[in-house]
């Protein structure tokens, strides 16, 4: 299930990751079959499977 909704992610969406709160608020840079790549406050760029992770989206900052 977490793979569908990550499918919705588009690059500049702002996102969290429920499970690494330390990684503070992140942008998406991009969504490719099934990898995120998001770049994050507290240790920059990195990919994520999407069928591993469940990312949340943030609407307010």
């Amino acid at each position: 299930m977490s793979s569908e909704l990550n499918s919705l992610l588009e690059p500049g969406m702002l996102v969290r990751n429920p499970d690494r709160e330390d990684w503070g608020l992140g942008q998406v840079q991009s969504n490719v079959k099934g990898k995120i790549t998001v770049n994050f406050e507290e240790v920059g760029k990195v990919t994520l499977n999407a069928a591993e992770v469940s990312l949340t989206i943030v609407y307010d900052t």
